[in-house]
């Protein structure tokens, strides 16, 4: 009986042994099909918070597809680029329209020539009848 056993058990393990492995023409495991990035960063506009979030990068035996992170990081780092860019000229502009209002024309210069003080008065002293 011990020997049925035995001899038993060595087939069922041979017999799942193949199944698992392949053996014969029909494969028990087929061929998987490697993970791609299914929804890459938009390439028709800005990237956002929310491109980002939902970024989801393939995982393969040794972690992420590298091509995949080295896309998705190049992507970042020229839209962080873009938009460094674009502040600065903004920024740029914002001071060079502040310098021009504080050294503009000034406010208390009347269209004759006289300057007026607060409080109606030109600077030749004559009341302006305000």
């Amino acid at each position: 009986m011990f020997l049925f056993l035995l001899i038993a058990m060595v087939v069922v393990v041979g017999a799942v042994t193949l199944a698992v492995v392949g053996g014969g023409d029909s494969a028990a495991l087929p061929e998987v099909a490697p993970e791609r990035l299914v929804d890459p960063l938009p390439a028709n506009r800005p990237v956002g918070r929310a491109d980002v979030e939902a970024l989801r990068l393939p995982v393969t035996v040794r972690g992420y597809r590298m091509a995949d992170v080295d896309d998705a990081l190049g992507r970042l780092g020229a839209e962080l680029a873009e938009r460094d860019a674009r502040i600065a000229e903004l920024e740029s502009a914002l001071a060079g329209a502040q310098a021009t209002a504080v050294a503009g024309p000034d406010l208390f210069t009347e269209p004759g020539g006289g300057r007026t003080e607060p409080g109606g008065f030109t600077e030749q002293g004559e009341g302006t009848g305000r």
